[in-house]
């Protein structure tokens, strides 16, 4: 059992401590009480998310943002306060707790089953962005600073390739070059974000469908959950990232690259879901939804490359060269949103009519 849990308060004694496996980077339980609660538990991983109060105190803002707004209670699920009465627990080594009540009769999707599971998905996280469109999103803080900032993390890939603490450059230097020929495209988000071109407003940053509880029965989306990046951002950052891992053919992790495509259908039924969840876009924010795609891939790729070359500090691996493959993966998809460039905008530009 897990000593932390006595810090929150809770319904009955612990009587089980189950950890649950998913996700790269913070460690979760489910804890089972003498009285049948259920809860989670999760450490989080303050290598990765150091501002922890930042995380806690936007997760508390918007919670009561939406507590406030009728209907739109179900958009997220809320952390419960420890026994002092901070919104997590610090363990004085180093580690961050906090606990929810687990949603009962709710499940987690690695991958959509079906179509409608993807588009229950895009509806989620359209539903949850559209719902703070009147939240000030500058009052949130960044959780990781520059977290969607690609200019920001084609400098730190650069930075880990310069310093190549693990002697593993040599073997990533094509992986390293197609990222950064693909600089200018990959930053014209972030520079339409500086310019002003595009809205700044209340964003998940995580939208993998597995950040999403699903009702058992009737397969609904109940919530998003994992909250930890939710921060100042572009529509289109939740968008792309959802197309990255959603949309792919492959596991984030497929060795065989034959195996790895953009299915352009998955896009659009996931961007009907979205658009239908979210009409406060902007014209511009429509068009630049497929933009999104490919910079999220491109981003979350040229991360994946840098952890590799620092030793696998952020995210966590079952093997030793698994983010130099999550990489590869991203970088296969890449390509093929290149190929597929124009039947991209031309899917988004066919979902937008079809809401007029």
């Amino acid at each position: 059992m897990r000593d932390e849990i006595y810090r929150f308060p809770i319904d009955g004694r612990p009587a089980r401590c189950d950890e649950i496996r998913s996700g790269h980077v913070n460690t979760t339980y489910l804890i089972t009480t003498d009285t049948g609660a259920r809860y989670i538990l999760q450490n989080v991983n303050t290598y990765a998310f150091p501002r922890t109060y930042v995380i806690m105190d936007n997760i508390s803002a918007i919670s009561l943002y939406l507590a406030g707004k009728s209907g739109e209670k179900s958009a997220m699920i809320s952390y419960i306060d420890t026994l002092d009465g901070e919104r997590y627990y610090d363990d004085g080594q180093g580690g961050a707790w906090r606990i929810y009540r687990f949603v009962e009769n709710s499940i987690c999707l690695d991958r959509a089953a079906c179509d409608e599971d993807f588009c229950e998905c895009a509806r989620a996280f359209g539903k949850f962005q559209n719902s703070l469109v009147g939240f000030p999103a500058e009052k949130l803080g960044e959780t990781i600073v520059d977290f969607h900032n690609t200019p920001v993390r084609y400098r730190q890939l650069r930075e880990a390739a310069e310093a190549d603490v693990c002697g593993r450059l040599e073997g990533v230097r094509e992986e390293l070059a197609f990222v950064l020929e693909r600089e200018e495209k990959a930053f014209r988000l972030q520079r339409m974000r500086d310019s002003g071109e595009l809205p700044v407003r209340v964003t998940h940053n995580d939208t993998k469908i597995n950040n999403v509880l699903f009702d058992a029965d009737t397969r609904k989306a109940i919530c998003v959950i994992d909250l930890d990046t939710v921060m100042p951002g572009l529509s289109a950052y939740d968008f792309g990232d959802a197309i990255r891992f959603g949309a792919s053919t492959a596991a984030e992790d497929e060795k065989d690259l034959d195996k790895v495509e953009l299915d352009l259908h998955l896009f659009r039924v996931f961007a009907r879901g979205f658009l239908e969840a979210c009409p406060s876009l902007t014209e511009k924010e429509i068009a630049c939804l497929p933009l999104g795609a490919y910079t999220m891939t491109i981003e979350c790729g040229s991360r994946f490359l840098a952890d590799y070359l620092k030793g696998d500090k952020y995210f966590s691996i079952d093997y030793p060269a698994q983010n130099l493959d999550r990489a590869r993966t991203q970088f296969k998809l890449i390509r093929d949103m290149e190929k597929k460039w124009d039947e991209m905008q031309r899917i988004i530009e066919e979902e937008r009519k079809k809401l007029l």
